[in-house]
């Protein structure tokens, strides 16, 4: 079976799904080896057609199900110092290497691979597959697809998330809210700054500000947190802004992120960000120019996983693998976005997320191992009641 999980993994890997690129060939290609082995297929495309989310069914079309998620996109190599090309999967000591390997095709192969070993298995609970685009900038795929399962009132029961998390269990994650936020000025000579409105500089005392909320967020930690850090995180990602030295900036771009530990502690930078604009900066702004603005677009904002004492998914994934406990970890996932439909939901899924994201992203073919038995013992429970 390894043999073929390794197979599945480089044609998956050589789909260059990077984000602002189409999926479509990688989701044409799981569509028909899922269909070959008796799925429902239901693709779902976004505004643009050259995206689009897979939904998979084996067994009945009924609620209660189990859903075996991932998302097909990756992040850029640009600027990435690669040993070999990131869209030819190598295996060198034990490792497969290709961008997406861990991140997360590995779990996509794993789960294609063992398809027809659940489809045997089968009986009166159903597994679905979703595999979702634009995880990577704000879980997009995954908030369509929740608002197509509500629209159908499909209630599957529980998610395994696959995610990186050397076949760990997680149970709960932080949220990742995106945003950037876009300064409108006045352009002008840069010898006479009082006569324009400088963007960039506006930019810059928001971006202060934000930094002042992130020293308040550190003082706000829940009593007892479990997460690493316990206090919700702040980023500045990227600040874009003016041309040439003497020039007046009339635009800047400033791109953050924040990741909520309590949806509340979002709700304060939020408010506290909005006073400031329309008190501090929007009033000086629009001295010099009354059209002057500050608009921020929300790229996403994903909810975090919040740990239940009651966890369907949690308990069997900890029996199929035989794994104590749970831990929580502080990147996001669309695990989330499944838990708000109502179901149980643990992240599980081969590769450390220590080489998501990087140059020579790798999983271990001991990692897709401990996966297929995951999936194995899976299939082998369905015919069962693993609902006991």
């Amino acid at each position: 079976m390894i043999e073929q999980v390794k197979r599945i993994l480089s044609d998956l890997i050589a789909f260059p799904t990077v984000s602002a690129d189409s999926n479509l060939a990688m989701i044409a290609y799981l569509a028909d080896r899922l269909e070959q082995c008796g799925a429902r297929i239901e693709l779902l495309h976004d505004d643009t057609g050259r995206k689009a989310n897979l939904f998979a069914t084996l067994g009945p079309d009924a609620d209660g199900g189990i859903v075996l998620s991932g998302h097909s996109d990756v992040v850029p190599v640009t600027d990435q110092d690669w040993a070999s090309d990131p869209f030819e999967m190598t295996e060198r000591d034990g490792k497969l290497f290709g961008r997406g390997a861990c991140d997360m095709k590995g779990f996509i192969a794993a789960s294609l691979a063992m398809a027809p070993h659940l489809g045997l298995h089968v009986r009166d609970r159903p597994v679905h597959f979703a595999f979702t685009y634009d995880e990577e900038t704000g879980c997009i795929g995954a908030a369509r697809l929740a608002e197509a399962l509500l629209a159908r009132d499909l209630k599957p029961a529980l998610a395994i998330i696959g995610e990186p998390t050397s076949m760990r269990i997680i149970e709960g994650h932080k949220g990742c809210y995106e945003y950037s936020t876009h300064f409108q000025g006045l352009e002008g000579h840069g010898s006479i700054p009082d006569l324009g409105v400088n963007a960039v500089e506006y930019a810059v005392r928001y971006v202060t500000r934000l930094l002042e909320l992130r020293a308040d967020l550190r003082t706000m930690a829940p009593d007892n947190s479990r997460f690493d850090p316990p206090w919700t995180t702040l980023n500045i990602g990227a600040l874009h802004g003016g041309s040439v030295h003497n020039v007046i900036a009339p635009k800047a771009q400033v791109d953050w992120e924040m990741r909520p530990v309590r949806p509340g502690d979002a709700d304060f930078v939020k408010e506290a960000v909005k006073r400031y604009c329309d008190d501090v900066l929007l009033p000086a702004m629009r001295i010099v120019c009354p059209h002057a603005s500050i608009e921020t677009e929300v790229i996403g904002e994903v909810a975090g996983l919040i740990p239940t004492e009651a966890n369907e998914a949690r308990r069997i994934v900890s029996e199929l693998t035989g794994a104590n406990g749970a831990d929580v970890v502080p990147f996001g996932t669309e695990g989330g976005i499944f838990q708000g439909l109502g179901m149980d939901v643990v992240v599980c899924g081969p590769g450390s997320i220590e080489q998501a994201h990087k140059a020579d992203e790798f999983v271990t073919v001991d990692q897709l191992h401990q996966c297929i038995t995951m999936l194995e013992r899976l299939g082998t429970r369905l015919a069962g009641d693993i609902r006991g």
